[in-house]
Parts: C-alpha cells; sequence; structure tokens
C-alpha cells in the first residue's frame, strides 16, 4: 500500500469516528501528534487524537467533512489532507447542546515511517469553531 492509500485510509477512519481501534493498523504504535490548537494542547499522540475524534463526534453528531485536496510528497515522507469539517452541536459536550454549526478549515500533515504514519500535525484555528459553536 503507498503512502498516499495509507493516508486516505486514515484519514477515513479518524474523520469518521472510528476511534484508535479504526485507526492503529495505518500507525506506527508510538505515532506522535502535534497542533498549535487551546482544544488539543494535552493531546500528544495520535491514539489520544483518534479517540478525540470519536468523542467529538458523539458531540457534534452530523459531523462529516469535505474533502478539497490530498496530496504526497514523496522526499519528505509526507501526505497533506486539506479539507472543511462541518458539525452540529446537538448532543452532550461542554454544555448543553447549542444547535450552532462550525464550517472549520483543517490541514493533516502526516509524516511516514516504514509505510506507516509516525507523527501528525494537525493545522487548526480551534478558537474560530469553538466561537461557531457557541463554546467560546
Amino acid at each position: 500500500m503507498s503512502n498516499l492509500s495509507v493516508a486516505k485510509a486514515f484519514f477515513e477512519a479518524c474523520e469518521s469516528g472510528r476511534g484508535w481501534a479504526g485507526c492503529r493498523d495505518y500507525c506506527t504504535a508510538d505515532a506522535s501528534f502535534s497542533a498549535q490548537a487551546a482544544a488539543l494542547a494535552e493531546v500528544r499522540s495520535l491514539e489520544q487524537y483518534a479517540e478525540w475524534m470519536k468523542g467529538i463526534l458523539s458531540v457534534l453528531t452530523d459531523g462529516r467533512y469535505e474533502l478539497h485536496a490530498f496530496a504526497e510528497d514523496a522526499g519528505q515522507h509526507q501526505v497533506v489532507a486539506f479539507a472543511t469539517f462541518i458539525g452540529t452541536h446537538k448532543a452532550g459536550g461542554p454544555m448543553p447542546p447549542t444547535g450552532k454549526t462550525t464550517r472549520t478549515d483543517y490541514v493533516y500533515a502526516m509524516r511516514f515511517r516504514d509505510g506507516k504514519i509516525s507523527h501528525m500535525t494537525k493545522v487548526w484555528n480551534d478558537g474560530y469553531a469553538l466561537k461557531e459553536l457557541g463554546w467560546a
């Protein structure tokens, strides 16, 4: 399986809320995670992030994405995905459901080692998304 194919399979599993159980086959056991977003400040591993996505989709129950681009830089062992996440706060979460919707752009930069994702950086303006949802 090519890095691009692995990245696409991981992206679909992660973004559909399958958690680590649905994502682990595409990642190294020690896959790390980083983001310059306060909402993800405590998330350090890709396992934690996959579980965070699973949790957020239990709050934004209609959560989905619109994929805009997937690109590979084979020389750098990187695959990048650009998408927009759309979701409405309909259940649970940090407060009673607001009924508000976010349309928030994000990028995943996935670094590969031995055919699996070893690190992912998420580029995301969480403050904008939280404000749209009425959480900030």
